[in-house]
């Protein structure tokens, strides 16, 4: 688990624990990567490539006794989530409607495309040419709006098969943000090229704004959401503010993708005016 997620989340890490998992705390003492990145920094907060870089490590040096699973970025990853997006078009043939614009937070891409591949196939297809798709991503680590199109390692030992996507280079440690699943220094490669060729908008946001977003929405629908899920939240509701100073009517769909009930450390930084923006 990502150093400053394993600090900052505890109650996740209690809740793999007692199911039986043990927990480590990444950059770690396991690994001769780990060791590494310790040596430059004793207090290293870690990255998601780090961890995977550890991850694969383990698994490599376990003998054949130890398998690892991708849980982001290769594309059948991507298509393996849009189970979601294909129950999403569903309910929305089902009240005979179709989305103007869709929304989702985007990390390494598997959040945001397993909601919206799904209708971005039918766009492609020439069936759907009204709907936007828009990525959204935190401001401390801009991967589609800033990042460089090029091939790079999808960890930052170097270990994984080079992808062509936007990065920030496999070597950026971002910020410690809240929304840990979005402090991902690439993203998928299908998702990329998608934003390259400009079928998908990215915009971004700093974890305040994005904070702010989440305790509207709590106070409004009585879910409070995940800092990840804050984000696509932030998003939605600028996009239904343009529409109130248009007079436009649009339909838009946003993947709310997780609760934050593990996560109210965040929210309460932002009560009590110490959370930072991070930009």
């Amino acid at each position: 688990m990502v150093g400053i997620s394993f600090n900052q989340k505890p109650y996740r890490r209690i809740i793999m624990e007692l199911y039986g998992a043990d927990v480590v705390s990444s950059p770690s003492e396991r690994t001769d990567f780990g060791k590494k990145m310790l040596e430059q920094d004793p207090d290293h907060p870690g990255s998601l490539g780090i961890a995977i870089s550890e991850a694969i490590e383990t698994a490599v040096k376990s003998g054949g006794t130890t398998k690892y699973s991708l849980g982001s970025v290769l594309n059948h990853v991507l298509l393996h989530q849009t189970i979601v997006g294909q129950e999403v078009l569903l309910q929305f043939e089902k009240i005979d409607t179709k989305p103007d614009v869709m929304i989702g937070c985007v990390g390494g891409g598997s959040n945001y495309a397993g909601f919206m591949y799904p209708a971005m196939g039918r766009k492609l297809r020439g069936e759907d040419d009204g709907t936007r798709f828009i990525g959204v991503e935190p401001a401390s680590c801009p991967t589609l709006t800033k990042g460089e199109y090029k091939y790079d390692f999808g960890d930052t030992a170097g270990m994984t098969p080079l992808l062509m996507m936007y990065t920030l280079g496999h070597d950026f440690v971002p910020s410690p943000i809240h929304a840990g699943g979005l402090r991902y220094h690439g993203d998928a490669p299908s998702l990329c090229l998608l934003k390259k060729l400009g079928y998908t908008e990215a915009v971004t946001y700093d974890q305040v704004q994005t904070f702010e977003a989440g305790k509207l929405f709590s106070k409004t629908e009585g879910l409070v959401p995940a800092p990840e899920t804050c984000h696509a939240i932030k998003a939605a509701i600028d996009e239904a503010r343009k529409c109130k100073e248009t007079g436009e009517e649009k339909v838009i769909a946003f993947n709310f993708s997780g609760h934050g009930l593990l996560d109210l450390k965040g929210y309460g930084d932002l009560l009590e005016g110490k959370l930072v923006k991070y930009v």
